[in-house]
């Protein structure tokens, strides 16, 4: 699936809710960008996708520390909204 956005004068975009409702992105998910090869890939911080990365860090602890973070963010913000 190829959807178009426009990046605003802050260097923002809107991720079409088509693509947000497929990999689970809803108000207030932490994303990660990466850069490869001249593109710049979205990475949601979902579940799924720190289930995907584990073996990539294994032995250096950053999965459960992005996981902890994480939860820190998320407890945060429904504070703030409760």
């Amino acid at each position: 699936m190829m959807l178009s956005s426009v990046v605003t004068i802050k260097g923002q975009i809107v991720i079409p809710v088509e693509i947000r409702k497929k990999v689970g992105i809803r108000k207030g998910t932490k994303v990660f960008l990466e850069e490869k090869g001249g593109d710049i890939i979205i990475h949601p911080a979902t579940p799924d996708f720190y289930e995907r990365t584990r073996g990539i860090f294994k032995g250096m602890g950053l999965v459960k520390a992005l996981q902890e973070e994480r939860r820190k963010e998320k407890k945060h913000e429904d504070a703030k909204f409760a």
